[in-house]
């Protein structure tokens, strides 16, 4: 069994911290350029096979997916479970987890995935159900932190956050527009779980119920809501400054 990556960044993520994963390359043949002929150089360095393929070809392999001159057949991961995630918590003080329940679509995974990167989140978990898989989107999206930040995935949501502050003292923050207090009114530091929910349904009524707090993001214009990892990204960024405080 194998998986498919796409794009410069993705691709050079696993030269860069699995390079034992990668299983062969294509790439675009006659592009000789600065962003991509480094990284195929280093490829081919680690004796990876490189096959090199005209743009129509390479095109029909992304089957419609932006490969940007490149494209890696990969040995997938071991999928991280519960176990896993008290193993990561056991190596932090002061653990950030970022929990995504009911994100579906990949694009917003990926960007979920990114920006927990940028912002040092030590985990992110998802629910096994009604949850996006780490597909080549995701990865292409994520620029790579798809590999540098664990994805956790849980049987039961509603369980793990109860053990996560009956076991590990962490702090859970749900956001919901109707909370009464905001984003900026709320101490974030400390060991903490940022809970976001799906765009319009929100988090569901069990995983609302495992919240210790609840905060809202202040809206000054029309739009009811944000896509969720723009959210992501302002609340993350929030946290990341009040722990730099």
């Amino acid at each position: 069994m194998s998986e498919t990556i796409y794009g410069i960044h993705a691709v050079k993520a696993f030269v860069t911290n699995y390079p034992e994963r990668l299983i062969e390359v294509l790439a675009l043949k006659g592009r000789d350029d600065q962003r991509l002929q480094p990284l195929i150089n280093e490829i081919q360095r680690l004796g990876i096979s490189v096959q090199f393929l005209n743009r129509q070809t390479l095109d029909k392999k992304a089957e419609g997916e932006v490969h940007q001159g490149i494209i890696a057949r990969i040995h997938p991961l071991k999928e991280l479970n519960e176990n896993d995630l008290d193993h990561i918590l056991q190596q932090q003080s002061s653990p950030l987890l970022l929990v995504l329940d009911g994100i579906t679509d990949p694009h917003n995974l990926g960007a979920c995935l990114r920006t927990a990167d940028a912002a040092g989140v030590s985990a992110v978990v998802v629910p096994k159900d009604k949850s996006a898989q780490l597909n080549s989107t995701a990865r292409k999206v994520a620029c790579g932190a798809a590999e540098n930040v664990p994805l956790v995935r849980v049987t039961n949501l509603s369980r793990t956050l109860r053990e996560l502050q009956q076991q590990h003292n962490i702090w859970v923050i749900g956001t919901a527009g109707e909370a009464t207090e905001t984003l900026y009114q709320t101490k974030l530091i400390g060991p903490l779980a940022l809970v976001m929910g799906a765009e319009g349904e929100g988090m569901r009524r069990l995983t609302r119920e495992h919240c210790d707090q609840l905060v809202s993001i202040p809206m000054a214009g029309t739009v009811s809501s944000l896509n969720v990892s723009v959210a992501t990204g302002i609340c993350l960024f929030e946290i990341v400054r009040q722990r730099l405080g």
